[in-house]
């Protein structure tokens, strides 16, 4: 009776120890994570700021790209571009420092996991070693040992409760456990994270300079007069409708070899979406732009909403089978990506690409930036997916290569 006493007192005194030092701990710590949880907080909030002046500046982007062709409106879209784009390198900085405060945060969490994994694991080793002690005694040699049938009760009852509770201590112990766990993988993939957004800063400060050069270059070779302008978007299209007209002829003649049969399965899944954040603005095939802006009346693949400096991902994993800028005119800065599945997919307009032809790049990963190059009247991304058999470049007089080849609907494989 004496041994039993002793073992409950051990163990119920450690229970109030516990319970004792994890509450200093609680208050020690109390101060550090209520400012963290209060700064993350101010950080989102400015975040939502930002994105709200974004959305802002779009719908000024949209007004512009829906007017007449000028040089007033070409000045003011690239104003707006480099305002968005200005916006969009503060939005990488206060992401980093959010990321920054969310894993400090995070440290404090698992900090405090450790602590109680420790206190429990002391508590077990105590109720174990208690137990060994009494290992011998069965419940026969209690209720011959005691007085009393009363007291021999009594004392299986609290070895009972003393089992109970180490079962308890053990699944507490396994949830501390896992607790700890998810907070080491949250804070690894916050770590991830902060590398890519790093990285994210690092080009779209690039790509402000180039826009800034973009109006530079604009100005001066306008010499800041309409006429001058419209003379040289003229040449351009009549350059684009050349291109486009060649093109045209060439993807006909390549369709003609066509078997529909060497494609995948129609089915969702088959190639993930380019970007994050999905606005289509044209789909595949017969549109009503296509309808008055193209000859043949017929958009090659699905448009996206992408303000200038936005990630663009590789649709599925495969190798960079081409890398190239067409100027101003056609795809501008363009990838395009061969993947197993005898698909090819196109990513053109961009303002940067950050992969090289050869390169093997995996689903979901960053491939290049959205842009507002070649033929386009507004920050896009073109997006379009082929055959991959039938995939080849050709070159063009002053444009460099250009992608030919058997187009499909993106829209049956995203």
């Amino acid at each position: 009776m004496k041994i039993l006493r002793k073992i409950l007192t051990i163990f119920f005194s450690f229970c109030f120890l516990t319970i004792i030092c994890h509450f200093s701990l609680i208050i020690s710590q109390a101060a550090a994570p209520e400012d963290l949880k209060e700064s993350i907080e101010e950080k989102s909030k400015e975040l939502e700021e930002i994105e709200n002046q974004k959305k802002e500046i779009q719908k000024n982007l949209d007004v512009i790209e829906n007017q007449s062709r000028n040089l007033q409106n070409e000045i003011k879209q690239t104003d707006n571009n480099i305002n968005q784009v200005n916006l969009g390198i503060r939005s990488s900085e206060v992401t980093i420092e959010k990321l920054a405060l969310e894993i400090n945060s995070l440290q404090y969490e698992i900090a405090d996991a450790e602590e109680k994994i420790i206190l429990k694991k002391e508590a077990i080793t105590k109720i174990l070693q208690e137990f060994q002690r009494t290992d011998t005694e069965t419940p026969l040699i209690i209720f011959l040992r005691n007085k009393s049938l009363a007291e021999s009760v009594s004392d299986v009852q609290n070895l009972n409760d003393l089992s109970i509770g180490l079962k308890t201590e053990i699944n507490a112990l396994i949830r501390f456990k896992e607790d700890m766990a998810n907070k080491l993988d949250q804070s690894a993939n916050k770590k991830y994270a902060t590398e890519i957004e790093t990285n994210n800063l690092k080009y779209k400060k690039i790509i402000l300079n180039d826009v800034k050069q973009d109006k530079k270059s604009l100005l001066s070779e306008t010499k800041n007069q309409e006429k001058v302008y419209q003379e040289i978007i003229s040449e351009l299209e009549k350059q684009q409708m050349k291109i486009a007209n060649e093109i045209t002829d060439l993807e006909e003649a390549l369709r003609l070899s066509f078997n529909p049969d060497l494609l995948p399965i129609k089915r969702p899944g088959v190639l993930a979406y380019p970007l994050s954040d999905i606005y289509v603005t044209q789909e595949y095939g017969e549109t009503d732009f296509a309808k008055w802006a193209y000859k043949t009346k017929f958009h090659n693949g699905m448009d996206f909403r992408a303000p200038i400096g936005t990630p663009i991902l590789a649709a599925e994993s495969g190798k960079v089978f081409s890398v190239g800028d067409n100027g101003k005119v056609q795809y501008g800065k363009f990838i395009v990506i061969k993947h197993d599945n005898n698909l090819a997919t196109i990513y053109a307009h961009l303002s940067k690409q950050i992969v090289k032809e050869g390169e093997v790049v995996e689903r979901g990963q960053i491939i290049g930036y959205s842009g507002n190059t070649g033929y386009s009247t507004g920050p896009h991304l073109h997006f379009g997916v082929y055959w991959a058999l039938s995939v080849e470049m050709k070159g063009f007089s002053g444009v460099g290569l250009v992608p030919v080849g058997v187009t499909v609907n993106p829209a049956d494989y995203l």
